[in-house]
């Protein structure tokens, strides 16, 4: 099952730096963690997690819409809130900003965590919505990181 904060620390991760699809984010392992996932895994079945893969790309979007646009409510460019965010999660890198731009940074981040609720119950949503089980579409997920014949399969699928 999605952990609620690995899946809300992704969100905002996604929201903040931009990255091309959710499946990357909420899929990425450490190197050292990454394995072989060896399922079967029908026609039917991969066909149910690429719309349900579709629709959490929207809910997605929705929410970087909706944390840029938080952000940038406070007052803060986007870049500039990201050079803070990501020096302030790095304990060997001081952070290079006003104490009012600290004090802002951090009502930004707990109004953009109180919306990360609302955005993991949607992807969740998304996935049951198609006829899976958060289990089985990250199940799948893990295997497409390294199941070229899968890869290919959902490419095709998605594609046509």
């Amino acid at each position: 099952m999605i952990k609620s904060k690995k899946i809300a620390g992704l969100l905002f991760a996604f929201a903040l730096l931009g990255s091309a699809s959710v499946f990357a984010q909420t899929q990425q392992l450490p190197q050292q963690q990454q394995q072989t996932v060896d399922i079967d895994v029908s026609d039917e079945e991969l066909s149910k997690f690429a719309d349900a893969y579709q629709k959490i790309r929207m809910v997605n979007q929705q929410a970087q819409q909706e944390m840029a646009k938080t952000v940038e409510d406070s007052g803060f460019d986007i870049q500039r809130f990201n050079e803070i965010h990501q020096a302030s999660l790095d304990p060997n890198t001081e952070v290079d900003a006003t104490e009012d731009e600290l004090t802002k940074h951090k009502e930004v981040v707990s109004e953009i965590e109180g919306m990360q609720g609302e955005f993991q119950k949607e992807m969740e949503n998304a996935i049951s919505e198609e006829g899976l089980d958060v289990a089985r579409y990250e199940k799948i997920a893990m295997a497409l990181q390294t199941d070229t014949e899968l890869q290919q399969r959902l490419q095709q699928l998605m594609q046509g």
